[in-house]
């Protein structure tokens, strides 16, 4: 899925990549972070109509 794997690339680019993490708490934490603070609220996406997901998602409930 090109929707999967993209995700993946920036998420190893901005998170993972040349970090090093003490625990894997640490890198799940971090992670954690970054979806629910960065890409999920305020990430635009092309295929989204250039909104975040999560406007997307509220917009799409407030048609449903």
């Amino acid at each position: 899925n090109a929707f999967a794997e993209s995700f993946f690339a920036t998420l190893k680019k901005e998170t993972v990549k040349g970090n090093r993490f003490e625990s894997f708490i640490d890198l799940e934490m971090t992670i954690d972070k970054y979806i629910n603070e960065l890409y999920n609220p305020r990430r635009m996406h092309s295929s989204l109509g250039y909104l975040s997901p999560d406007k997307f998602e509220a917009q799409a409930g407030e048609l449903g």
